[in-house]
């Protein structure tokens, strides 16, 4: 019998749901914490680990522990490494910096306050330096196998889309579930829900066709992925072109934080990177070669600065590095592919500096590149892709009161946005999303990115004679690795 979401809902058996899950995911990747606790039942370790795997991608993390632990099994001998010790040996975990300084802080709080032993109730643990409720949850439940809800993104992800809690917060999806879940699933929900919105239930395009609970799943606010055979990924790519930017800030570091993990996912027909900061022979053959693309790299002379780079499924007919302005070209900042009925420009633009110090270089790039954006639309479309380095309207960033003055939202900049607009080329991705929150680019202090405090500095712009070949542009904002996220536009 089929159901359809609404009576899914209604119908909703946890306990049927959970059975099921608990024999899928045997056969999945163990979350990191959990597979150090079963290694060990110390719960130093297990503290360490966690605040280790905060927005760190469990291979990272599991690699960071074992260097970690080889110079640090303990308190003690944690207190004998400085913080620029711990900055190496924990690199490239996600904000290792402040991660370092954690760990530095951590065997004196311990000491202090709980005479050297890891405390075992979520009010004492979330005392002590990088530990919040989530952490504490997951140290008390995998460390001390007491009942304790870890409430990741995964976990609250997930149970809102069964409808089990209607929430909007993992804070308030662990307070719900603390009043609804039975006890008996309070320890295993985090590693069994972690492994199953990593493998199956993925926050983009999750496998619901080869999901195992696909018959009583609500799957409230979720898109399916379009299961595709080899000959419909063909007739899609002869309509229309997948196409991804990207701002990777530094793609050595990139790498080591999944990006060709996120590149083969995305399957893009043009992937377009800025901020490369390498030259093509300091990169690993890994990325320097991948089988059925098309390579073209214009790193900046300056070396572990600025460059760009195209990864392209069709041999383009001509590429053009650079503006044919050495002021500019030197910084390897634009690239363009020619297609048969389009360009591909990849353009990484210059950030004005505190004090608005370079914007006298920025606005000559931007009239630069706008005559040049002119100059290609006059011959067949133009796609502009890239790092713009502006948030055009209030709606591009979560303070635009605060940042009036400052580069990225100065008034100079906005005009030159003001001016494309008014030239006819379409932002493209307001064609489908005039939501506010919306952003690409998120500091690294502060915890933005955790709160959303961002901007939207990463653009796909089309000439006007094209806005009828946009099919679809997005943001990507659920894929990590660099402080901006992926954008992406469909052309036709």
């Amino acid at each position: 019998m089929m159901y359809n979401n609404a009576e899914k809902k209604k119908s909703f058996d946890l306990d049927r749901v959970l059975s099921l899950l608990k024999k899928e995911v045997t056969a999945y990747q163990v979350p990191v914490v959990d597979l150090i606790a079963a290694q060990t039942k110390d719960p130093f370790k297990v503290l360490v680990a966690t605040i280790l795997s905060a927005r760190t991608k469990d291979e990272v993390t599991a690699a960071a522990s074992r260097r970690l632990f080889k110079k640090a099994a303990t308190a003690d001998e944690l207190a004998g490494l400085s913080t620029s010790e711990l900055e190496k040996i924990i690199y490239p975990v996600g904000f290792f910096r402040n991660k370092a300084r954690y760990l530095a802080a951590l065997p004196a709080v311990l000491q202090e306050k709980f005479s050297g032993r890891v405390p075992d109730t979520i009010d004492e643990l979330i005392q002590l330096p990088g530990v919040g409720r989530k952490t504490a949850n997951l140290v008390v439940a995998v460390a001390f196998n007491k009942p304790a809800i870890c409430v990741d993104t995964h976990v609250h992800r997930i149970m809102n889309i069964w409808g089990y809690v209607q929430t909007k917060t993992p804070l308030a999806t662990e307070m719900a579930l603390r009043e609804k879940l039975p006890k008996q699933y309070w320890i295993p929900i985090n590693s069994m829900l972690v492994a199953f919105g990593q493998g199956t239930c993925r926050p983009r395009r999750p496998k619901c066709d080869a999901c195992i609970i696909q018959d009583c799943c609500p799957q409230i606010g979720v898109t399916p992925r379009k299961v595709k055979t080899e000959n419909m990924r063909q007739r899609q790519r002869n309509e229309d072109f997948f196409l991804v930017s990207w701002n990777v800030n530094g793609l050595r570091a990139a790498l080591k934080k999944g990006f060709l993990d996120s590149f083969f996912e995305l399957d893009a027909d043009v992937f377009a990177l800025q901020e490369i900061k390498a030259l093509p022979d300091q990169l690993p053959d890994e990325v320097r070669t991948i089988p059925g693309y098309h390579i073209y790299w214009y790193p900046a002379q300056k070396k572990g600065y600025s460059g760009t780079a195209v990864f392209s499924r069709i041999e383009p007919e001509n590429v053009t590095y650079g503006l044919g302005d050495e002021l500019f070209d030197a910084e390897g900042r634009v690239i363009t592919l020619e297609f048969a009925d389009y360009f591909l420009i990849n353009a990484y633009f210059p950030n004005a500096q505190p004090r608005l110090k370079r914007m006298e270089f920025k606005q000559r790039f931007n009239t630069a590149i706008l005559r040049y954006m002119d100059r290609l639309a006059g011959k067949k479309s133009v796609v502009l892709c890239g790092d713009l380095n502006v948030a055009h309207k209030p709606i591009d960033l979560a303070n635009p009161k605060a940042n009036e003055k400052n580069p990225g939202y100065s008034p100079q900049e906005r005009a030159w946005m003001d001016e494309v607009i008014r030239a006819g080329y379409v932002d493209t991705f307001r064609l489908f999303n005039n939501e506010p929150g919306q952003y690409s680019w998120w500091s690294y202090r502060f915890n933005a990115r955790a709160k959303n405090i961002g901007w939207r500095i990463d653009y796909f712009l089309v000439d006007p004679g094209s806005r009828e070949r946009v099919v679809d542009a997005a943001i990507h904002d659920d894929i990590t690795g660099s402080d901006h996220c992926p954008v992406s536009l469909r052309f036709k």
